[in-house]
């Protein structure tokens, strides 16, 4: 019984760490770039996009398609960079608990 108990009371203190883990990854922001630094997206760790960033240069009807393919990228690239923060603060979150890899999608 008492081991019982001592897992539901890890059990409550993970979800916690959990609540707490989402909030700051709320927090965290990454940046995507593309075309070498001519388009940039900001995004938090939660995958919420905050800012794009276009070089001048690129606002020319002519370069609309280069544009929308700079864009695609640098989601991309910020989605990878967001999907790499959240697995490092899982990791931190459940690497002394000894629980099976991919129990929360790592």
């Amino acid at each position: 019984m008492a081991d019982f108990l001592g897992m539901m009371k890890q059990a409550a203190q993970l979800q916690s760490k959990m609540q707490a883990m989402q909030d700051e990854l709320a927090n965290v922001e990454v940046e995507g770039i593309s075309g070498g630094g001519l388009v940039a997206v900001r995004m938090t760790a939660k995958m919420d996009v905050k800012g794009v960033r276009i070089d001048p240069s690129l606002m020319k009807a002519e370069e609309r398609e280069v544009l929308e393919d700079l864009l695609v990228t640098a989601l991309s690239d910020a989605r990878r960079k967001a999907e790499t923060a959240m697995q490092e603060k899982m990791q931190a979150l459940t690497g002394g608990l000894g629980l099976p890899p991919g129990l929360f999608g790592q």
